[in-house]
């Protein structure tokens, strides 16, 4: 009997009482792996390939892109070849061996060579240091394809993090019957270390509420400066925020997609903002199409990505969708909170499966998980376990298995380790003593690891600079040729991957587009602008020129200036869901604010202009406004520059209110004091000093006076004629005969001849009556549109506070 590591001429390997026998290659003595006869070996090579799942444990040595096929043993009825294995590729060994005879029988093994000058260092651990192949899995059939390129060294430690909030909540005193504010501290990150390396994804498991999500947001910088505590380095250097947006990308747990854009046309957008246009359009579609197969997503390429009306790809489609948005420009760091969230186990191995290809690229992919499955568990490097903000446990998966049975808990056969460890943690976190032990135990396991930790070397010698300069020749993050300084680290790679005018072309077609396919929207708002015209136009019908033929008109002209505000609301929650993804798409730097605000406003006109031509076509000529042809363009000029005015103040609003209800209420409450100091109700003579600056704030007001301004301010036209002075008095249940006696009497007493044609007040006149005399119907119109572009400003303001970040 001898042991394996004398066979191969290791410290340590799988277990340290593994021994070889007559019967059986191994019998391991850890919990890990079932003894199993020895059946099938290939050729002799380099790089053994470990096959393992929790009943057996086959080692056979192959070279790259063979096949092995698992047969059942018929000694050995437990053992079922359709198991999904998971496949690990050792470094080539430091030591071979002379076989005598055949490689089937172990016996035949006997004499060691001398290590060849190419083989690496031996690892410590023969499962928990080794380099993976890709797999493709074809029922009982494991077929390993040749392993990359070594991977570029990149190491993100984080070292102390702290990070606590404080939590208000009212109290009601005891003694008597007042509320009393307490504060308290609550720790959601405590004294957290470890470190994540390319080439292997790190996972953040813990129940809800342990703190996986802040750590994630910790290590991406999406927590205020100055707010958490502790270190962040990339290769030994600190990881500045401007830096990291250039090389990272951050997934987060919504899926926010333009819902009506394909799967294909999702990421040609994201190509068009995160690849430069130094990249030809033909390059960067082979790159959606590579992406496409990566993520596994070829079925669903031409299929919309939907919403709650609209049927589109699945839910682990969509996730999938959300990550490759953020891998496009092939980022060095991945950051994820909780990618399988909502998915079934299918959908959420093929997502983990999906980031294993990612890490395996080169990449560092750091996500947190909520409780794994066992085949997402064999996909993953090195884990960390938290418990109310504090490490219970940091390592690989395989190590699972010693730290609970040296701290008096192993797990038991058949059991999935995740969910043992989690039980185990929740259990503890519900005794008296808590977890308390076991984070000082990790403590001291973690002290002891670092000791024998080999791999400590392996990814030293290159300066952050010099390994971000190696990716970039590799084909990771392609700069955009803003800048080619590679003497500073945080211009490696410039800010934004194109220049202002390639980000509007790209969001205005991606808005447009999917504007187009939800016809529906625009349908509504004009429907409603078109009911509102219509019944205003046959209320209003063909008004006169009579004293109540102006109070009709006054009516008229007010109420239709204050609804080309209100009908702007309902794109509201338009606004906001664009707005999520925008603070997605512009944490990492996809593109600037400047351009999403410019080409937010440019698609936008085009809607209203064939907003206010409805409005202006059905009102004007059906109520009988004044002003012919010129009258007509000019009340169509200020009524689309009332629906942009309103449009801006809307989005302007979406960037502040973070809800649609109270948008809603926002929305309607201002605008309603817009038209109450408009000027119709009260003139502006009469309204109080100390409320006369709202007057001048209102939207309403200057469209109002404008459209006034177009309708009264031809001299020639008469309102008021001899007797109809009498219509608003008490005086007008008079027959005409006494209204013109009257009139004579009035005439005489005045010196002034007055008949009943004689014209009393013109428009002018009735403009000054109305106080509206400050102004002319051109700058009130300039003065709407100025309103416009200064909430288009005040909505690019409100940009950079929506930052995302934790305070």
């Amino acid at each position: 009997m001898t042991t394996l590591t004398t066979i191969f001429g290791r410290q340590t390997t799988i277990c340290r009482n593994d021994t070889v026998s007559e019967n059986y290659f191994f019998r391991p003595s850890c919990p890990i792996a079932q003894p199993q006869p020895l059946s099938i070996f290939n050729s002799l090579n380099s790089n053994p390939t470990i096959y393992i799942n929790s009943s057996a444990f086959i080692l056979g040595q192959t070279k790259p892109s063979h096949l092995i096929k698992l047969i059942n043993y018929t000694n050995d009825p437990n053992l079922d070849t359709r198991t999904k294995y998971q496949k690990l590729i050792l470094p080539p060994m430091s030591r071979s061996f002379e076989v005598d005879g055949s490689y089937s029988d172990p016996r035949n093994w006997r004499h060691p060579v001398e290590p060849t000058p190419t083989a690496t260092p031996a690892v410590s651990h023969l499962l928990c240091n080794s380099q993976a192949h890709d797999v493709i899995e074809m029922g009982d059939i494991l077929v390993t394809t040749p392993p990359p390129q070594p991977p570029l060294p990149f190491v993100l430690k984080f070292s102390n993090l702290s990070y606590s909030i404080k939590v208000t909540h009212k109290k009601r005193s005891s003694s008597s019957s007042d509320e009393q504010t307490q504060s308290k501290t609550k720790t959601l990150l405590s004294d957290i270390s470890g470190e994540a390396r390319n080439g292997e994804i790190l996972a953040v498991l813990g129940a809800s509420g342990s703190g996986k999500s802040t750590l994630i947001d910790a290590l991406a910088n999406r927590i205020a400066k100055g707010s958490l505590k502790g270190s962040v380095t990339l290769n030994g250097e600190t990881l500045e925020s401007r830096l990291l947006k250039m090389i990272s990308a951050y997934v987060m747990q919504d899926d926010l997609l333009f819902p009506m854009l394909t799967v294909e046309e999702t990421l040609m957008f994201s190509a068009e903002f995160r690849l430069p246009r130094t990249v030809s359009r033909s390059k960067k579609k082979a790159r959606v199409q590579q992406l496409i197969d990566q993520l596994g997503l070829r079925n669903a390429a031409k299929t919309v990505i939907g919403n709650e009306g609209h049927r589109g790809v699945s839910g682990g489609e969509r996730r999938r969708v959300s990550i490759g948005i953020d891998i496009i420009h092939d980022p060095i760091i991945l950051f994820l909170d909780e990618p399988t969230s909502g998915l079934d186990s299918t959908s959420a191995f093929m997502v983990v499966n999906v980031l294993q290809r990612i890490s395996q690229s080169g990449s560092l992919v750091v996500m947190s998980i909520h409780q794994p499955s066992y085949r997402i568990l064999g996909l993953l490097d090195r884990l960390i376990f938290l418990s109310r903000g504090k490490t219970v446990y940091s390592g690989p998966p395989c190590n699972l298995y010693p730290y609970f049975a040296e701290f008096g808990y192993p797990i038991p056969e058949n059991e999935n380790p995740t969910e043992f460890a989690l039980d185990l943690i929740r259990e503890l976190q519900e005794s008296k003593g808590g977890t308390k032990g076991l984070v000082e135990f990790n403590r001291q396991w973690q002290s002891r690891d670092k000791r024998d930790d080999s791999r400590e070397d392996y990814f030293q010698g290159l300066s952050l600079k010099e390994a971000i300069s190696a990716s970039i020749l590799r084909g990771k993050l392609v700069p955009g040729g803003e800048t080619n300084n590679i003497n500073s680290t945080t211009l490696l790679v410039p800010t934004f991957a194109n220049p202002f005018w390639v980000e509007l072309i790209a969001l205005s077609k991606r808005s447009i587009k999917n504007s187009c396919r939800m016809p529906e929207l625009f349908g509504t708002r004009l429907a409603t602008v078109m009911v509102t015209g219509l019944l205003l136009a046959t209320i209003f019908w063909r008004l006169d020129n009579s004293p109540k033929g102006v109070q009709e008109r006054l009516g008229f002209l007010a109420f239709a200036m204050s609804t080309t505000y209100y009908t702007t609301a309902d794109a509201l929650p338009v606004f906001l869901q664009e707005r999520y993804i925008f603070m997605r798409e512009t944490a990492y730097n996809a593109y600037r604010r400047s351009s999403y605000v410019v080409s937010h406003a440019i698609t936008s006109i085009p809607p209203l202009i064939l907003l206010a031509l409805a409005f202006s076509a059905i009102t004007f000529w059906a109520v009988g406004l004044d002003g012919g042809l010129l009258g007509y363009l000019y009340y169509f000029s200020i009524t689309l520059a009332s629906f942009w005015a309103g449009n801006s103040f809307v989005s302007f609003l979406s960037g502040i209110v973070p809800h649609v209800m109270i948008g809603y209420t926002v929305v309607v409450g201002i605008l309603a004091y817009f038209l109450l100091f408009s000027g119709f109700y009260i003139n502006r003579d009469r309204i109080p000093r100390y409320w006369i600056w709202f007057h001048y704030l209102s939207l309403v007001k200057y469209p109002y006076e404008g459209v006034m301004q177009n309708e009264f301010q031809n001299p020639d036209n008469c309102f008021v004629k001899g007797v109809q002075i009498f219509d608003n008095t008490p005086l007008r249940m008079l027959s005409e005969g006494l209204k013109e006696k009257l009139l004579d009497s009035i005439s005489g007493t005045l010196g002034v001849p007055l008949t009943p044609q004689t014209c009393v007040t013109n428009g002018p006149a009735l403009l000054k009556e109305q106080d509206v005399t400050d102004l002319s119907k051109w700058n009130c119109l300039y003065i709407t549109i100025a309103w416009g572009f200064l909430f288009r400003f005040l909505f690019y303001c409100t940009l950079f506070f929506n930052k995302n970040k934790r305070r």
